[in-house]
């Protein structure tokens, strides 16, 4: 028979920590993952624009068109929605946050927008990608999860960085 280990007091209070913030995120999962399925519609139906409107405004970015700029309503609801859906206690993401930042109230400027165009749009096209991405994998959670799982799927994995729960 081996020997018993004895292990450190704090050894025993880190890994107490330690679960009970797993506990704590897991069930912030399992809230994001029922207001999800909860707004699954509306997901879907922001989805869609994202999609409909994406081919021809990824042609009016290489046009150099101001209807480029359609993407910067879209990707501010997309970001509403993501707070709407937010369990509560959990943040969104801060580099999400920052990406987002980039696309959020920018407006097409006749003075200045056409020759800084790639040191602005660029951005816009960012965060819409980020935005839609996260749309995405939100639908696939919705449509193919029946429980905030354990052993995450890399696009359930991502949502949870969204709202900082992995």
């Amino acid at each position: 028979m081996l020997p018993e280990i004895k292990r450190p007091k704090e050894h025993d209070e880190l890994l107490k920590r330690l679960n009970e913030e797993f506990e704590k995120k897991h069930k912030r999962s399992i809230e994001l993952l029922s207001n999800i399925k909860s707004e699954r519609e509306r997901i879907s139906r922001l989805l869609n624009r994202f999609k409909f409107q994406e081919p021809d405004l990824i042609y009016r970015f290489y046009h150099q068109s101001f209807k480029v700029f359609i993407m910067v309503p879209l990707i501010e609801q997309a970001d509403k929605l993501f707070g709407d859906i937010a369990p509560e206690g959990a943040e969104i993401n801060s580099w999400y946050g920052l990406i987002a930042k980039g696309g959020i109230g920018k407006a097409f400027d006749k003075q200045t927008t056409n020759e800084n165009w790639l040191s602005e749009v660029p951005q816009i096209l960012l965060a819409f990608w980020n935005a839609k991405y996260f749309l995405e994998q939100m639908t696939v959670a919705a449509d193919e999860l029946n429980e905030a799982p354990m052993t995450l799927p890399s696009g359930w994995a991502a949502v949870l960085y969204l709202y900082g729960l992995r």
